[in-house]
């Protein structure tokens, strides 16, 4: 599972079609998602933990926090 989150890291980071501000409004969107469930008391999927990780990751490997 860990190697398909970089190779999926690794392919966003790069891809010139994807702003950061499409990087920044994603992950805004995911973390509200699960801010929701959560106060839902639901269990949160699994791949929006994943989803998560994989564009804050690419977020930082292009420089931003």
């Amino acid at each position: 599972m860990k190697t398909d989150i970089k190779v999926e890291v690794e392919r966003l980071a790069a891809d010139p079609r994807i702003t950061d501000y499409d990087f920044w409004r994603s992950l805004k969107n995911v973390n509200n998602e699960i801010f929701h469930i959560a106060n839902n008391n639901e269990p949160i999927p699994f791949d929006m933990i994943r989803w998560r990780a994989i564009l804050k990751q690419a977020r930082m490997r292009r420089g931003h926090a």
